[in-house]
């Protein structure tokens, strides 16, 4: 057993600056909810969805620009786009009968800096299996 102590991201963090998935372990409220994002894009329809959405030139689009883009229904696109807003990875506005969507940049901005090593820092070193 090692005596190395963990410091766990997302907590004692009076200043709301989380260090990244390589510096600490998660703590399990923040696993659970990274868990919910990575789930929501772990699906190639919604990463398209998600990419189309930011990509747009003006930074929204018209759910009537999207659905045609797939070979899905457009209730299975809706749900699809529901389970990305739930995952606060995009928003949307209803003007008149269609419906408007744009990236909310940070939770993917969030993303990168807890997948991303800190600058010049190697990963750790495995540890030795005992003999």
């Amino acid at each position: 057993m090692s005596n190395q102590e963990f410091v766990v991201l997302g907590q004692d963090d009076p200043d709301g600056c989380r260090p990244g998935l390589l510096a600490a372990p998660l703590a399990e409220d923040q696993a659970v909810e990274l868990a919910r994002v990575f789930k929501a894009l772990g699906d190639p329809v919604r990463l398209r969805l998600l990419s189309m959405i930011a990509s747009r030139a003006g930074g929204e689009v018209c759910v009537c620009d999207l659905t045609p883009a797939f070979d899905l229904s457009q209730p299975t696109i809706s749900h699809h786009l529901k389970l990305l807003r739930e995952a606060g990875l995009i928003a949307s506005e209803r003007r008149g009968t269609w419906v408007y969507y744009r990236l909310l940049p940070e939770m993917t901005d969030r993303l990168a800096s807890i997948l991303t090593r800190p600058a010049g820092q190697p990963l750790p070193e495995p540890a030795e299996a005992p003999s």
